[in-house]
């Protein structure tokens, strides 16, 4: 059964699209820890990231970087802040998260419900600073 970043990569779920290539997918999380907040996902179901072969990894940190380096542009932040946690979905992902201090990736906390016209808004401020 596909998981459900599966299903978001072939269109079957809606989601607020950031940034794809051949290997992997960038996108909104719904309910982030905060404004920006990006998963970026390979396109090949892997439950865990450090299952990948190295180049692989490689490629989706340099992908990562990419995102990270649009994310800074468009939300203001001190810098963005990357994480790998992994247990809630069964396909391997690194959170992207703009931050100006340390508590603003912290997962505990209550996370945020943007509406999806600001989700809209703010995927479209990072995309259009994706070079």
């Amino acid at each position: 059964m596909a998981t459900i970043f599966s299903r978001i990569i072939a269109g079957e779920i809606p989601c607020h699209k950031i940034a794809e290539d051949d290997e992997f997918f960038a996108f909104l999380d719904i309910n982030p820890v905060a404004a920006g907040h990006t998963l970026v996902v390979p396109r090949q179901e892997t439950d865990y990231i450090f299952d990948l072969d190295d180049a692989m990894l490689g490629r989706m940190i340099a992908f990562a970087k990419r995102v990270a380096n649009a994310q800074k542009t468009a939300i203001a932040c001190k810098r963005v802040g990357l994480t790998v946690i992994g247990l809630e979905v069964p396909h391997a992902h690194i959170h992207l998260v703009p931050i100006t201090c340390e508590s603003d990736i912290h997962f505990g906390k209550e996370k945020q419900t943007p509406s999806q016209e600001e989700l809209s808004e703010t995927a479209g401020k990072i995309r259009n600073a994706y070079k």
